[in-house]
């Protein structure tokens, strides 16, 4: 089996350009493609996790990656999938983010000499000549093309600015920039990005002649058919100091039952006829599954150690074991008590265990709400500052943990 049909066994193929030619391509190692990121936070979050995973496969198969930062199109950002625009970042934060991106890369892919390179589109976007761009590619699109674009339409409901309007024209030239000075061939991305991926190929062989590609990876949604890595809390990201590995291996652990082996065939690196037996167990072993599937993503984000750490730490809590070394913790301060203790509401936003006041109402009204073992009956619980000092251990639900302590 090539590449190119284990990337459909694992259900990752959305859609192609040419599929005999990137098949034959990607199996024969001769791709250089490239995958863009928005330097729209300093950390990567687990949506990016499965556009990482696949630039290692490639790679592992003989493909040279190119690692695009866009450190140019940062400056307008991407209206795929979004109601609003973004919010605009300085140059000196989107360098910044850009720099911490790289470090993150590194544990996936493998860089130097004839290996990955990465390249930022801030390098040739913001010193290009805006009539010379309007002359050269700007005649290349098709007005009424672009707004038949999936990712304008959402846009143009609420109103679409003329910055975002040209987000499609800039990812194309930077696909025939990559083109032309590095050799790439090929682009891959989230099926949300079908349309721009489109236009650059199109552009390449308009300017040039040449044969372009482009595939879309499958969009990884869990059950409630929101985008993966999220949650009430916000993203889950890849940087420890903003989401723990103790809170990654967790977030994996609580997968729901039906998405689970979607996300070992998707995500992990086990072989697939490993794969293909656990789809055969018993439904009773689900929990096993679901501690795979956390420890082999834990382990690849983060090391083997720090995975063997949140699983041990995970048992021992389930178990009602006193090890919380490797719960999340948060240090409440002296000015947020009042009378001596705080509030449980006031308690569970500090701890941003609640996206809102009404959600915690409804989770204490439902008893989902416990403080050291003790479920939580009343809006009116308070905890003390001899009770902080020590430390209490909260949990909502069945399965998510939470220190809050003073000094």
């Amino acid at each position: 089996m090539g590449i190119y049909e284990e990337l459909r066994a694992r259900g990752l193929i959305a859609q192609v350009t040419d599929e005999d030619k990137i098949r034959e391509l990607i199996n024969a190692g001769g791709a250089k493609f490239y995958i863009g990121f928005d330097p729209t936070a300093d950390s990567l979050h687990v949506g990016h996790f499965m556009a990482l995973c696949l630039m290692k496969r490639l790679q592992m198969a003989g493909n040279k990656p190119v690692v695009l930062i866009g450190g140019g199109t940062g400056h307008v950002g991407d209206p795929s999938g979004r109601t609003d625009m973004r919010t605009m970042m300085t140059e000196e934060t989107i360098q910044h983010n850009c720099d911490c991106f790289k470090k993150q890369m590194e544990r996936f892919i493998e860089f130097g000499e004839g290996k990955a390179i990465m390249v930022n589109n801030a390098d040739w976007l913001l010193k290009l000549n805006y009539v010379e761009l309007l002359r050269d590619v700007g005649a290349c699109f098709s007005v009424n093309n672009m707004l038949r674009a999936e990712c304008y339409k959402q846009r143009m409901e609420k109103g679409l600015s003329f910055l975002e309007f040209n987000y499609m024209i800039m990812q194309a030239y930077d696909f025939l920039y990559l083109h032309d000075h590095y050799g790439c061939n090929m682009q891959f991305g989230g099926d949300d990005q079908w349309s721009n991926m489109l236009a650059g190929t199109d552009l390449i062989r308009r300017k040039t002649g040449d044969d372009a590609y482009a595939m879309t990876i499958t969009l990884l949604l869990n059950s409630e058919g929101k985008k993966m890595g999220k949650t009430a809390k916000g993203a889950v990201w890849l940087d420890p100091n903003k989401t723990t590995p103790f809170e990654f291996y967790q977030y994996w652990r609580n997968v729901d039952d039906q998405d689970v082996m979607k996300c070992i065939r998707m995500l992990t690196f086990l072989p697939l006829e490993q794969i293909e037996e656990m789809d055969h167990w018993e439904d009773s072993r689900i929990n096993e599954k679901k501690e795979i599937l956390a420890f082999e993503l834990t382990s690849l984000v983060h090391g083997e150690e720090e995975a063997k750490n949140a699983r041990d730490a995970s048992h021992a809590l389930f178990a009602g074991g006193g090890d919380d070394s490797h719960m999340p913790q948060t240090q409440i301060q002296p000015d947020q008590l009042t009378d001596g203790s705080i509030g449980i509401m006031d308690l569970l936003t500090a701890c941003k265990l609640i996206p809102s006041r009404s959600e915690g109402r409804r989770l204490i009204q439902q008893g989902g709400i416990s403080v050291d073992d003790q479920k939580v009956e009343s809006l009116d619980w308070k905890v003390n500052e001899a009770a902080l000092k020590k430390g209490v251990k909260i949990r909502k639900g069945k399965k998510i943990f939470h220190k809050a302590y003073m000094e």
